[in-house]
């Protein structure tokens, strides 16, 4: 097969574009909305350097980004609407039961006091303590692809309690603070009761040391695989208390001939190999997750292959939920499925422009944010189905016995 892109594949990615657009131009109600909101999707996608308001009005041909300002700032649409859209082509597009919703968050680096959610706080994007927004995503991998599929900005403290500024930034009073891992629970509430067909949750440290982020999901009998600090109680009542043994103390006792080398995906460089390890954890005391058909939590555990500078093989922890019966292979699938949320912010940035808007309200960060989402869906989408367009787009110890490693 040829890799020239011909005019029948652009008429194809064309209408493909057109079938996705015609999904949301009802959110836009007028005819002159619904217009700019294309010219804006289409400028997302399009070579432009800087996807602001100036040059996606000159890629739309305005002489002034007077109607892209007003379409964030001004124009009434519901940006969750049109995510419930977006939810359901990408449901319909790369849907798969053994999809893998992954949570987690980016910085937005700005200048000033007055972006809704700005503060000196600390960026995984910039790697340090930042003057930002942080954004709390939710993407859906599966084998066909992966795509964002819903966002929520955070709102620190320093905003939520003060209204007035809040109200200068067109934050509503019914928003109030809420923790990132309670957005995520959020969003993922909304894609299971939408029938987002997922069997797994997948998220770092920020979100599976809190549990009441993992009760949320082991309540709608979700399993997860979840990032732990190595500090981790893994004691009776887990995460409710300081009490049990340490997650890095329970590690120290595994036999060596627990560890198994596997890949937990594909990389830059090749298959991300490292030794895991996989032990069951008892039951609650208040709980029966166990037993046939039922549902049991372990700790996983992952080595590198080589020492780092001191020395020392470093290992990550992760808490695991599941039913019964699950394997190592496929609890280092989940883990490993983690990594797309960052080839999507990567992508979402370059691509599509996810962070390079320039507006300061509440509502206009979600809507630019919602129309990047839909662009960066629509490449998702048209790579999944067309390989030529894929190539152009690129405490007190714990007794030993209270864990069972697989052996």
């Amino acid at each position: 097969m040829s890799d020239v892109v011909t005019s029948e594949d652009l008429q194809s990615w064309a209408a493909g574009l057109d079938e996705l657009f015609a999904r949301v131009a009802s959110r836009f109600g007028r005819v002159e909305p619904r217009r700019q909101a294309r010219a804006y999707l289409v400028g997302l996608l399009a070579p432009v350097e800087r996807k602001n308001g100036w040059q996606l009005a000159e890629a739309a041909g305005d002489a002034q980004p007077h109607r892209m300002q007003r379409l964030l700032n001004n124009v009434r649409w519901n940006p969750r609407e049109v995510r419930a859209d977006l939810r359901d082509y990408v449901v319909e597009q790369l849907g798969d039961p053994g999809g893998v919703l992954v949570v987690d968050e980016t910085g937005f680096i700005k200048k000033g006091t007055r972006s809704a959610g700005v503060q000196r706080q600390y960026s995984g994007t910039a790697g340090r303590v930042e003057n930002c927004q942080l954004g709390v995503f939710l993407v859906y991998a599966t084998p066909r692809g992966r795509a964002l599929l819903d966002a929520e900005l955070y709102l620190p403290k320093s905003w939520t309690d003060d209204r007035a500024r809040c109200a200068q930034a067109g934050i509503p009073d019914s928003v109030s603070f809420a923790t990132k891992p309670a957005l995520a629970a959020a969003m993922l509430g909304r894609a299971l009761d939408s029938g987002v067909p997922a069997s797994w949750v997948s998220a770092d440290e920020a979100y599976g040391q809190d549990h009441k982020f993992r009760l949320f999901l082991e309540k709608r009998e979700v399993g997860y695989v979840v990032a732990v600090p190595r500090s981790q109680s893994l004691g009776t009542g887990i995460g409710y208390g300081n009490t049990g043994s340490r997650a890095d103390a329970v590690t120290a006792d595994a036999p060596e001939q627990a560890w198994k080398r596997l890949s937990a995906g594909d990389g830059a460089k090749g298959p991300r190999l490292y030794d895991w390890a996989m032990a069951t954890l008892p039951p609650h005391t208040d709980d029966h997750l166990g037993g046939p058909g039922g549902f049991q939590r372990w700790l996983l555990v992952r080595r590198s292959l080589t020492p780092n500078d001191q020395g020392e093989l470093e290992m990550a922890y992760y808490l695991c939920f599941g039913p019964a019966g699950t394997s190592l292979d496929q609890l280092v699938r989940i883990a490993g499925s983690r990594w797309a949320i960052e080839e999507c912010f990567q992508s979402a940035k370059n691509e599509v422009g996810l962070d390079q808007y320039q507006v300061r309200r509440y509502d206009g960060c979600h809507r630019h944010i919602t129309l990047a989402m839909l662009a960066h869906a629509y490449l998702a989408v048209t790579a999944a189905h067309a390989p030529k367009a894929r190539a152009a787009w690129s405490p007190s110890p714990q007794p030993r016995s209270a864990v069972s490693w697989h052996i």
